[in-house]
């Protein structure tokens, strides 16, 4: 009997418990939902620092739970910040802009986006300025759009040229006794090739060097037209390192002046016409944001749709930061089914991934475009399944710094026969049926081989046929530009994979042309919800898994973790770009 009492009492105390969370839950929702709203003082500088990670399409959460807990990652969208940079130029409030960052989250495409938008800032005729302690490669180049540029006395400034490192394992792979099994169609699908060499391959280096030439191109001619400096000029300071600390860099024209940041926030209030004694009245880009400007205001009916691929593509439901065909497919439908949407723009941002859900995509696609014209812009990298999604367009657009095509396919499987061998595992099959089998304890068989190759070719000849049909050339045409070769958006635009440079804006605005309105609004899908139970995960620790990990490990790590554990979620033939592209 006491112990049914106290069950029942064990059970009621646990449903009081858990009401009083939730009422202590809600509570701080309420509080946080009359937050004051944030404002912009008049005679104010707007801050741009660009170390919180720049995703192209970051929508802010409106469920409470996220800011109570902390589910959200910390993350700010480049749409949000070009509006915020369009409307800054004409607010009054707003008398310049100051870049203070010691590092760029974001990619390198995103960057000179980003840097575009501060060109015509300046065209506006309101100042911009900059400040860091140290500049790292990517930083200078943002901060190079500034009218002064200014470095600690101390600081230091890397200037050195773009570079790329490959690791290779195949030496591993022959002591350890765990190979990977891998199927290809590309000689440029270089992301095999560690498994498979020991050295870099001539068509690799050629591809890398080719790439990184253009990127660096158009990276130092942006710096030669803001610091009135040739390209001849900032390949010599490159070579040399002659940007390496403050008096270099003052000699060689990399920067205006070394002062310390007191000294820097005085120019800034001179610059405002205001005392040193008083407060620099400043907004961050973050603030400004979220005061309302982050958007561009409109009472027009008709609608240009954005929608943005951004991350990996997976076969499944996809979310923020993946793709997948069921959240992508719901919003070409949701977006052609509004009579007011009168074209579509797809952004993607996407090293590729699954070849299966590409074609999905990819089909859906060309159902939408029966009904609205597609128009593509492509971001950081837009390369081999991202370029799968991009192919069918009415046009596609990229920056000159976008990475993109990589037309291949391929497959890794992994093998421990070796292995098993060496420490005295005998594996033993039986089987109902004579079809090619594989086990990863036993060396892969030619008709499983044969069968894989199969695959592999059958998904790389479709691939071909989508794009030659997406861009009207013929199959050997794409061909020649294909076999998994990863290209620059110049480069693109000179073999005929795109059909212009130009960001986001230019996509939307010609999207409008086609579409025939000039009157319209954007309308930015998907809408990324998450279920109550999967925010709950982490639960006690109130974080993101990612957000433990970083601490832990610390952002490079992390990055090294990442690439590793998307690797090992492989599955089926894969139209993904060779590796992971962080341009430094």
């Amino acid at each position: 009997m006491n112990f049914l009492r106290n069950l029942v009492a064990s059970i009621f105390g646990t449903f009081i418990a858990l009401g009083l969370i939730f009422v202590l839950f809600f509570v701080a929702a309420a509080a946080l939902g009359q937050t004051e709203k944030v404002s912009v003082a008049e005679n104010s500088v707007l801050e741009i620092k660009l170390e919180t990670l720049v995703k192209d399409y970051a929508p802010k959460s409106n469920d409470p739970f996220d800011e109570i807990f902390g589910f959200g990652d910390d993350k700010i969208g480049l749409n949000s910040i070009i509006n915020a940079i369009e409307n800054a130029k004409y607010d009054d409030n707003i008398k310049g802009i100051s870049i203070t960052t010691l590092g760029v989250n974001a990619g390198i495409a995103q960057t000179q986006e980003i840097r575009n938008k501060l060109v015509e800032f300046k065209e506006a005729g309101k100042f911009i300025k900059a400040y860091a302690d140290i500049y790292d490669q990517k930083s200078y180049y943002f901060s190079s759009v500034a009218d002064s540029i200014f470095l600690n006395p101390v600081g230091a400034i890397d200037f050195k040229g773009l570079s790329s490192e490959i690791l290779f394992f195949k030496d591993l792979e022959d002591k350890s006794g765990i190979t990977m099994e891998v199927i290809r169609h590309g000689k440029y699908k270089s992301a095999v090739e560690p498994f498979l060499y020991n050295e870099m391959s001539k068509d690799n280096r050629a591809q890398i060097t080719a790439f990184l030439t253009s990127i660096w191109e158009e990276i130092v001619e942006d710096i030669a037209i803001s610091r009135n400096l040739s390209t001849i000029e900032l390949n010599t300071i490159a070579d040399n390192l002659l940007a390496r600390n403050a008096t270099l860099a003052i000699e060689n024209k990399i920067i205006d002046e070394a002062i310390y940041s007191d000294e820097y926030e005085n120019k800034l209030k001179l610059e405002l016409g205001i005392s040193l004694d008083n407060k620099l009245p400043k907004i961050s880009i973050a603030d400004y944001i979220l005061s309302g400007k982050g958007r561009i205001k409109s009472t027009a009916s008709n609608k240009i749709a954005v929608i943005y691929a951004q991350g990996e593509i997976i076969y499944g439901k996809g979310d923020e930061d993946f793709i997948g065909q069921d959240l992508l497919i719901k919003a070409l439908k949701k977006a052609r089914k509004d009579k007011n949407v009168k074209a579509i723009v797809l952004r993607v941002n996407s090293p590729g991934g699954s070849a299966l859900a590409s074609e999905l995509i990819w089909r859906e696609l060309e159902l939408t475009k029966k009904e609205l014209p597609i128009v593509v812009s492509m971001g950081n990298v837009a390369a081999s399944g991202g370029y799968y999604l991009a192919c069918n367009a009415n046009k596609i657009f990229a920056e000159p710094t976008t990475i993109t095509g990589s037309i291949g396919v391929f497959g890794v499987i992994p093998n421990f026969s070796k292995l098993s061998k060496n420490i005295g595992i005998n594996a033993e099959q039986v089987s109902t049926n004579k079809g090619a089998n594989y086990s990863v304890f036993e060396p892969m068989t030619d008709e499983f081989r044969l069968v894989t190759t199969e695959g592999v070719e059958a998904v790389y000849t479709t691939f071909l046929q989508r794009v030659a049909d997406g861009r009207n050339m013929t199959i050997e045409a794409v061909d020649k530009v294909a076999q998994g070769r990863v290209w620059s958006g110049t480069d693109a635009l000179n073999n005929g994979l795109i059909d212009a440079l130009g960001n986001l804006d230019d996509a939307v605005l010609y999207a409008a042309e086609l579409a025939e309105v000039t009157d319209y609004k954007v309308r930015n899908y998907p809408n990324y919800k998450v279920e109550l139970e999967d925010r709950f995960r982490s639960f006690p620790f109130m974080k993101s898994k990612e957000k433990v990990l970083i601490e832990e490990l610390g952002e490079g790590n992390f990055k090294i973790y990442q690439t590793i554990k998307q690797f090992s979620k492989l599955k089926g033939i894969q139209a993904r770009l060779p590796y992971i592209i962080d341009v430094q």
